[in-house]
């Protein structure tokens, strides 16, 4: 027992260990002082093509198209890898089969940096995106890049650094601690790993503080009262869950294959492609009213709080703009614009049930939605309840997560993150193989 009092004291004084917590600690800070820039940035963006759009919702023609195809340019340009959310990238760079070589390739900070640029490029462009992945994938790039400057031992640099910054850039976007720890055990490692959870916590807690004295304490959505009244309002639960998980589950299954059939024409013809998108982009946003752009943040805020109307049609056209957005190849997330659409679909459920407390009905279809794009129930249900401060509805969340959870598999087996991820990973050892099946090739013409 003495020995091994011994040990602990020899370890927490030892001046390696104070220098990688010192390290740790100084990368989760300057990632919360970088993802409350980018959110302040971010919203600014948003604000630049709305103030286009007041001197005449028709210059969305122009200026969407334009600045898909430059964002996309300086993507491939300045920034290749950095195209899309920045969550499928951090869970390739944790997988076991990926390369020192490739994750220093992924999470290198010249991506991190492009995905800043571009992001707020693209929301000043109108797309429909969000900031919450690109923040994933900076996060994992900083304390990457942190644990490489310290020489951090290969444990750290393999799993523990890369956790960490996924759970920070969650907790940092959001202001949503528990979330981010959660989403890193749900979605990036799929397990609890005991010797990496202190580095998660220690990178979410430093991280979260550094985003509160910088901004303050806030409720990403405001703050929430909405609950059930009688054992009568469970009647939506199955509701939410099923058509929620169901659409969901459409729209990954939708994205993932469409992805798969544009990515050529990206290479082949990506001015073209930008183009389109664009010129969608805008048409959608038309139709809507101008609601479908930007990050959705606005008109989710406005539903979930039961300030303002929109359209009947805002929830699919919300996706319809999400999804051009995103086969486009320009960096953005789909957090956000998910949680819009899914608050649309909420209020529209909540139509046909004018007896049920019409704000829990939202937050339940806005969970049931993102559940059934995402495919993480619990990070689903605990992010809603932090977003909202709302814990009055803290079972009907958790039983609609998982029923859509459920719905959501039926039409899309794989998760979309994974399944992105893989498509990204074979595309980063492609190059590897096809050099390798082209060596002996070259050798036999050679011999001939």
């Amino acid at each position: 027992m003495r020995n091994h009092f011994q040990h602990q004291a020899n370890a927490y004084l030892s001046v390696n260990e104070w220098r990688i917590r010192l390290a740790m600690w100084g990368g989760a800070i300057l990632l919360g002082i970088t993802a409350t820039i980018f959110a302040v940035v971010s919203e600014k963006a948003n604000d630049v093509f709305k103030m286009i759009l007041g001197v005449s919702p028709y210059l969305a023609l122009v200026v969407a198209p334009l600045g898909l195809m430059l964002a996309l340019w300086m993507t491939q340009r300045f920034f290749p890898g950095a195209q899309g959310s920045g969550i499928p990238q951090a869970i390739a760079a944790f997988e076991e089969g990926t390369t020192t070589a490739m994750r220093d390739e992924i999470l290198s900070l010249r991506i991190a940096i492009g995905k800043i640029l571009v992001t707020v490029l693209s929301l000043c462009a109108g797309a429909s995106i969000g900031r919450e992945g690109p923040t994933v994938h900076i996060g994992t790039a900083l304390m990457y890049n942190m644990g490489k400057l310290m020489r951090f031992p290969p444990h750290y640099m393999e799993r523990a650094l890369i956790l960490a910054g996924g759970a920070a850039g969650i907790s940092a976007a959001f202001n949503t601690p528990l979330a981010g720890v959660v989403f890193a055990i749900e979605e990036i490692s799929q397990s609890f790993e005991e010797k990496t959870s202190g580095v998660v916590l220690t990178a979410v807690l430093f991280g979260g503080m550094t985003a509160l004295v910088l901004v303050g304490n806030y409720t990403y959505f405001g703050t929430s009262h909405a609950a059930f009244n009688n054992i009568r309002d469970w009647v939506v639960v199955p509701i939410c869950g099923i058509v929620g998980g169901l659409l969901g589950g459409l729209f990954s299954q939708l994205l993932i294959r469409s992805a798969r059939h544009v990515a050529p024409l990206i290479k082949r013809y990506p001015m073209r492609v930008a183009a389109v998108c664009g010129l969608l982009l805008a048409g959608i946003g038309l139709l809507s009213g101008n609601t479908t752009y930007g990050t959705g943040y606005a008109e989710a805020k406005s539903i979930i709080t039961m300030t303002g109307t929109l359209p009947p049609s805002y929830p699919a056209l919300k996706i319809l703009a999400t999804l051009v957005s995103y086969l486009s190849g320009i960096p953005g997330g789909l957090f956000a614009p998910s949680l819009a659409a899914g608050a649309g679909f909420g209020a529209s459920i909540a139509a046909w049930f004018p007896s049920v407390p019409a704000g829990a009905v939202i937050i339940l279809g806005m969970a049931g939605y993102f559940t059934g794009v995402v495919q993480t129930p619990i990070t689903a249900f605990i992010i809603i309840m932090e977003m909202t401060s709302n814990q009055g509805i803290l079972l009907p969340l958790m039983a609609v997560a998982f029923i859509a959870h459920g719905a959501s598999h039926l039409v899309c087996p794989e998760p979309v993150y994974r399944a992105l991820a893989e498509e990204f990973l074979s595309k980063q050892k492609k190059p590897e193989g096809e050099a390798a099946i082209a060596a002996p090739e070259a050798e036999a013409k050679a011999e001939s």
